[in-house]
């Protein structure tokens, strides 16, 4: 996926294809939760700047070609968003015009013949040039490439801002001036004075004289919960609202800002490491609400160190944000989940660009002697499989897409067709008509998760356990399935290709169950205290 600020360049090609159609209202995408404190500034002077930018150099002529019955592709193709180069065939997602493509692309050009924006697409420019964002681009895009937070004046990888690699992504620091104050660490002298570990629990009980942290913690086994992981992981989400004329309304974009400064990413609401309340109306909650249900002394213990775009190949450019210490810091309890890229990419011709098993081989081993020069003993490494993707196929390529719900003329089919096309597809092997690839697209997953396998089982390391876990999309179909549910329901509706966030729940409720019959060690003691821990702390200060 693309950085941000690349993403906003081409919003315009989004906008285009959604004024095609007005779908119908079968998409309903309950609301995310919005953040309207002080620390949205920085998303809506973003967001804001960029409304402007695409009006300006674009809404004139978007609205002359409109008004001439130019279509979206026509559009599209006019002002250069899309491309076809030469000898390659004409990529269009919705039906080509009456008139010849030609004739037509030439009389749209006629129209804006003498318009800036063909300039400006040419110029290589983007939302960045601007000298009003030049410098906090490039904070935004330092911060992203090295996945750590954009906002963080003790530089402990910990922060106090929610978005930009911020709390929605790892615990929130508490106190931000301090960089020996972090989520995950040992109490510093059962943090009598301080809560050093953020957990919310610091003090001493009056009645007996006895740190709270000690009385409560000691002997608990805290642990944390990290992840290393992909757009999967991360909770990539596009809203159904965003690109659906009939859908949008003034509430529609209000937690544009805060998506865009995530990556188009809700790790907030992630199955591993989400904090808040389902939106999508199911009880299972993710695997560190879990753990902090086990044992109140994990609070705010969690880091997602997933990336738009992660495999084993790219892994090694940003592990380095995880923050553990070996000595002074809790175990943990780390999930590898590179559970497509290895295997997914948009080229023409995607199998000679998926990892070799012996690159994977290589790659994990690479990432495994990291982890366990930065874990404290005691900690647990579990690796996913990857799942068999034809299901994307099969359950969805006869469907409509949001784009063509109203008219009847966008399957998923044809959105796989036109970003194969563009060669901009996130999975070009399984999402694709072609059987034999799809076929060999899951055979080279199933060597990659069988090699995974095999390093669990032969491996050895002096700070953790390693364990493997089947990707098995299946057992979530049927679950959902039994209540009633759609296969196609688990998938995101815009992108055609994301589990959503009722799978995501549901895989860390498989997750859970399968940890505590086979493994239960990996989870540590349930906590007697939490009671009291309640009663004297409340919300621990929220997260």
């Amino acid at each position: 996926m693309q950085s941000p600020w690349k993403i906003l360049t081409v919003a315009p090609l989004f906008l285009l294809l959604s004024l095609q159609s007005s779908a119908s209202p079968a998409y309903n995408d309950l609301s995310r939760p919005s953040y309207s404190n002080g620390h949205t500034c920085v998303e809506k002077l973003f967001l804001k700047t960029t409304c402007y930018l695409v009006i300006d150099k674009f809404g004139s002529d978007i609205i002359k070609l409109l008004s001439a019955d130019m279509n979206a592709d026509v559009v599209c193709h006019t002002l250069e968003f899309c491309k076809q180069n030469t000898g390659q065939p004409l990529c269009h997602l919705y039906p080509l015009p009456k008139e010849t493509w030609k004739f037509t692309l030439e009389k749209a050009r006629r129209i804006v013949k003498k318009s800036p924006i063909l300039r400006y697409s040419r110029s290589g420019s983007d939302i960045c040039s601007l000298p009003i964002l030049a410098k906090i681009c490039q904070k935004i895009k330092s911060a992203i490439e090295q996945s750590v937070p954009f906002k963080d004046v003790d530089s402990d990888k910990y922060s106090v801002f929610p978005t930009l690699r911020g709390y929605h992504w790892r615990g929130r620091d508490c106190n931000d001036s301090d960089e020996s104050v972090y989520p995950g660490r040992r109490p510093d002298n059962w943090d009598v004075h301080q809560d050093s570990n953020c957990n919310g629990i610091w003090g001493i009980d009056p009645k007996d004289g006895i740190p709270y942290e000690k009385k409560f913690c000691e002997g608990s086994q805290p642990r944390g919960i990290i992840l290393l992981g992909d757009s999967a992981g991360a909770h990539f989400h596009i809203s159904p609202e965003w690109i659906t004329a009939s859908q949008m309304s003034l509430n529609s974009f209000i937690n544009l800002p805060t998506a865009l400064t995530d990556e188009l990413d809700w790790p907030q609401l992630s199955g591993v490491t989400g904090f808040l309340d389902s939106t999508v109306g199911i009880e299972e909650k993710s695997i560190y609400l879990r753990l902090w249900k086990r044992n109140h002394c994990n609070h705010r213990d969690y880091q997602n160190i997933s990336r738009n775009g992660a495999s084993s190949r790219n892994l090694k450019k940003f592990i380095e944000s995880l923050s553990r210490n070996k000595m002074l810091d809790y175990p943990a309890i780390v999930i590898y989940a590179m559970i497509g890229n290895d295997v997914c990419n948009g080229k023409s011709d995607p199998v000679p660009a998926m990892t070799t098993p012996e690159k994977l081989y290589s790659n994990v081993m690479q990432t495994l002697k990291h982890l366990n020069s930065h874990l404290p003993d005691g900690s647990h490494v579990i690796l996913y499989g990857l799942p068999d993707g034809t299901f994307l196929w099969d359950n969805l390529h006869n469907r409509y897409h949001p784009l063509g719900q109203l008219n009847k003329d966008v399957t998923y089919a044809h959105l796989y067709s036109f970003l194969n096309c563009l060669q901009v597809s996130p999975c070009h092997g399984w999402m694709s008509s072609n059987k034999t690839l799809r076929t060999l697209t899951s055979e080279r997953a199933e060597q990659l998760s069988n090699t995974l396998k095999k390093i669990a089982a032969s491996e050895k390391f002096t700070n953790f356990d390693l364990f493997y876990m089947d990707f098995a999309f299946h057992e979530i179909i049927q679950e959902w399935q039994k209540r009633g549910g759609q296969p196609w329901q688990l998938i995101e509706p815009v992108d055609g290709f994301h589990p959503n966030e009722v799978a995501l729940l549901l895989f860390a409720d498989r997750f859970w169950e399968k940890v505590q019959l086979q493994w239960p060690q990996i989870l540590g003691k349930k906590n007697p205290f939490n009671p009291q821990i309640k009663q004297v702390f409340g919300d621990q200060g929220g997260h």
